[in-house]
């Protein structure tokens, strides 16, 4: 049986993967009030802004405002993390999502609708941050590459869920200003609905074991032995031993071990914060949380407008299921790279039919019957794009590729880089789509095109590689088992 350079065995039984993988879902599901609040507020925009009176940069603000509150939530979650572990952040994201849903949905103007938005996501950013860096550190290296995936297969089971809800809200009230039969405006019981899976969320954080290398870290061996016992098989005995001399710290971590020379941060932590900001700016997020307004600015009903949103969901949930079977046979870094060059095609094919169709009085692009064909498929091409590529495995390689010693705090830095990411770009949207909506996917194009030449250059493949041999796969000196 081959062994790599410090003597782990390969191709050991793993005697934890059904335990592995019943608490990779409970941690994922993190990952499901993230996509659920990513798309909630699609179906809420044009009842908001016909309701209280907004115009286009108001309407910008208040649907990326929960985004800022995700940086910043990112941005602490790794050092909460490390000092009152993994599960008891999960649980209080899950108990301030709850309130902040039930907030929302009560909100009398835009003001306090931002408020409530900026800190459910404090909520969002921490679960962000959590679930990766736990399913990383919880799963035998054979699998992590899949259970890691699941972060994003929640993210989009979320988003399908939001707008399957969304649209069964409006179609009850027939339409998302109307009233609901069983009483109040249909947009309220879309954020109110949200509240659910915080529940749910919570119930299972409180019934998952701690991360064996946080135990380490607090030197408490003897549980993260039965845990990896149970979870992860193999000589535990060695594996407690390469945990303990990977953190080689003689402090918790903090935000300060991501420093380096590299312009103020260690070099991985900038591959880390470019992935990041390249995830976002292919602009994947407009269509979580503009789609059924921007249908319907091009010609659609309202009610079409959500059902187009809801396919893009099922063409995204089908493009993350197979990123799960081929993260850990292609690899990382292959991924990547196809899903750059697919969704530059897609979104460049985006641009040029909105910068050829004609526009009305308003200015407003209107779809000959062809071109509105071209850009569903288009769109549905780059979700799936996505979803095969970019969306899982940036959250995989997030969540292994760090070294065990600033994991959580990397992990914090490059989701907050995430969350500011997709809060410019939500932002920008608006005004973007009113200058011509050519240029806003001209844009996202651009970005798929260089996030394919940075993928090549600066990310290493990080599958199969255990994560104790991270930092040494960083420094060139790694050897893979032979």
């Amino acid at each position: 049986m081959a062994t790599d350079n410090d003597g782990l065995m390969r191709g050991a039984p793993q005697v934890g993967t059904a335990s592995a993988v019943f608490v990779s879902i409970a941690a994922a599901l993190g990952g499901f009030l993230f996509g659920y609040d990513t798309a909630v507020i699609n179906g809420t925009t044009g009842a908001l802004e016909v309701q209280w009176g907004i115009g286009s940069v108001e309407t910008g603000v208040v649907v990326s405002s929960a985004l800022l509150g995700c940086a910043v939530g990112a941005w602490f979650a790794g050092s909460l993390a490390n000092k009152f572990g993994r599960p008891r952040v999960m649980m209080l994201a899950a108990v301030i999502f709850f309130i902040t849903s039930l907030g929302s949905a009560l909100a009398t103007g835009p003001v306090d609708l931002t408020v409530w938005r900026v800190t459910g996501g404090l909520a969002i950013g921490a679960a962000s941050v959590i679930a990766p860096a736990y399913i990383a550190e919880i799963a035998p290296a054979h699998l992590r590459g899949r259970l890691g995936s699941l972060q994003q297969f929640a993210i989009v089971l979320g988003i399908f869920s939001a707008l399957l809800v969304n649209y069964g809200i409006q179609a009850s009230a027939g339409g998302a200003s109307g009233e609901v039969p069983w009483g109040g405006t249909a947009w309220r019981w879309m954020f109110a609905a949200a509240a659910v899976p915080a529940f749910v969320y919570f119930m299972c954080s409180l019934n998952i074991p701690e991360s064996p290398r946080y135990l380490v870290a607090k030197h408490q061996e003897d549980k993260a032995k039965a845990i990896l016992e149970k979870y992860v098989g193999g000589d535990v005995d060695t594996k407690i031993v390469e945990i303990r001399e990977s953190l080689h710290s003689d402090h918790p971590p903090r935000i300060s071990d991501v420093r380096g020379p590299r312009f103020g941060l260690l070099p991985i932590v900038w591959v880390g914060i470019f992935l990041s900001m390249f995830q976002q700016f292919v602009g994947i997020n407009v269509i979580f949380y503009y789609s059924t307004s921007l249908w319907q600015s091009v010609g659609f009903s309202e009610n079409d407008a959500f059902l187009t949103s809801v396919i893009n969901s099922v063409v995204n949930i089908a493009g993350t299921i197979l990123a799960i079977y081929l993260v850990d046979k292609v690899g990382r870094k292959k991924l990547l790279m196809w899903g750059s060059m697919l969704m530059f095609l897609a979104l460049g094919t985006m641009a040029v039919i909105f910068a050829t169709a004609n526009v009305d009085a308003e200015n407003n692009p209107v779809l000959g019957d062809a071109q509105g064909v071209i850009a569903l498929i288009a769109a549905n091409v780059f979700v799936f794009g996505f979803a095969f590529t970019w969306g899982p495995v940036v959250w995989v390689l997030l969540g292994e590729m760090f070294p065990n010693r600033i994991r959580a705090s990397a992990l914090g830095v490059a989701a907050a880089a995430q969350w500011i990411s997709n809060w410019l770009i939500t932002v920008t949207f608006p005004e973007l789509a009113q200058t011509g909506l050519f240029l806003a996917y001209g844009l996202y194009a651009a970005f798929a095109l260089i996030s394919f030449f940075f993928v090549a250059k600066m990310v290493k493949e990080t599958n199969g590689v255990e994560l104790e041999d991270m930092e040494a796969l960083e420094s060139g000196s790694y050897k893979s088992a032979k």
